[in-house]
């Protein structure tokens, strides 16, 4: 589904990505890991399109996304990635229901439509008491499933997540890491997931490990029927 192929990406005489290149394929799970400074997040940006690369490119089914004009880019964007972040970036002014209704809002559905599609993902996720709080009232993990209903909302085929357990407690870690999970088994959901979190990646479909701005290994996750017999 979505591949990058040779990317390098350096911030003045720093190179922080080496020729990387990477498929993702649908309806996984990954996990990039790695040190601080591996080049995670960098790699994140550049395969969710916040940020270019200095060469290389990022193909989408058929489609150069860095060949497309910033405002044609940023309409794929918003139609076709979802991101979720370490603090969730909910605006403070706006409820739950009007933040993950946004997306759509911007995306040009009606507001009748955004509105009941934002409801029923937060209804799904547990925050349907939830709507009329603004981010200040809910606790960690209410934030951070608000923020992945939010990039749910205009149904991404791909969703990119950078340390999204990062700042919660082992109880509200725990229920991001089911949120995930469930998601992908029942609706198929693509997620590439930037975390130090263990039990986190532990979840992936595939890990993929990274030191010094490369790829230095990717490992699928062998199921018990996979398992070679001992």
């Amino acid at each position: 589904m979505l591949e990058i192929r040779n990317v390098t990406k350096s911030y003045g005489p720093l190179t922080v990505l080496h020729d990387v290149s990477l498929v993702i394929p649908e309806g996984e799970i990954m996990a990039i890991v790695g040190p601080s400074g591996a080049g995670k997040t960098t790699l994140l940006q550049i395969a969710g399109t916040l940020d270019r690369p200095d060469s290389g490119s990022v193909w989408f089914d058929d489609t150069d996304l860095l060949t497309l004009k910033d405002r044609k880019l940023s309409e794929y964007r918003n139609l076709h990635i979802g991101f979720v972040f370490q603090f969730h970036q909910l605006l403070p002014e706006f409820s739950a229901l009007e933040n993950v209704a946004m997306p759509a809002l911007i995306a040009g559905r009606k507001k009748r439509e955004a509105f009941a599609e934002a409801r029923r993902l937060l209804d799904d996720l547990g925050l349907g008491h939830r709507l009329d709080h603004r981010p200040s009232e809910l606790s960690g993990g209410e934030k951070q499933r608000a923020a992945i209903a939010r990039a749910l909302v205009n149904r991404p085929r791909v969703v990119f997540a950078d340390e999204p357990t990062g700042s919660l407690d082992s109880h509200n870690r725990r229920e991001i890491q089911d949120v995930i999970q469930r998601l992908r088994q029942e609706l198929g959901q693509t997620f590439v997931v930037v975390t130090h979190d263990r039990d986190m990646a532990s979840i992936a479909d595939r890990t993929v490990e990274m030191a010094d701005g490369r790829i230095v290994s990717s490992m699928e996750k062998t199921t018990s029927a996979e398992a070679p017999e001992v």
